[in-house]
């Protein structure tokens, strides 16, 4: 498979197999090529993870460095209260970014994680727009080949 699938599924996999307790609310990722969603299903919390960017450089002779990034997406469709709602919804997304934070992945060793940027923190315009919570942090890993 890919290189950047395999540590997509990997990141899944490690976010997934987190303790109870580790994130609030809880949820289970999912690996997905397209993260789109009818209104309607984004009542319920949805954390995607896709496949973003590979980088390939030299590194020795005989082998390359490869940056490979992942896209976290965190959605969901708000109530009333978008202030309290935004900040809960917002630490989740920190409670991610530490979780994967120097983590190495169990179902790929070969992966050293490098980087986390959370941009955007939310989009505002979904917010106006739909009153949807969304999220993304980018987690890039390196890995010789």
């Amino acid at each position: 498979m890919s290189l950047v699938i395999d540590i997509a599924d990997a990141v899944t996999a490690e976010l997934n197999a987190a303790s109870p307790g580790t994130f609030t609310p809880s949820f289970t990722a999912v690996r997905r090529v397209l993260p789109e969603f009818d209104l309607a299903d984004l009542a319920d919390l949805k954390v995607s993870v896709v496949p973003k960017r590979v980088e390939i450089t030299g590194s020795t002779r005989t082998a390359s460095q490869y940056e490979i990034a992942v896209d976290i997406g965190v959605q969901k469709k708000l109530g009333k209260d978008l202030d309290s709602e935004v900040a809960a919804l917002s630490t989740l997304v920190d409670q991610i970014a530490d979780y994967l934070r120097r983590r190495p992945l169990s179902s790929a060793p070969f992966a050293s994680w490098v980087s986390i940027s959370n941009e955007p923190v939310y989009a505002p315009e979904h917010l106006a727009e739909q009153r949807v919570f969304t999220s993304v942090l980018t987690v890039s890993y390196r890995a010789l080949k």
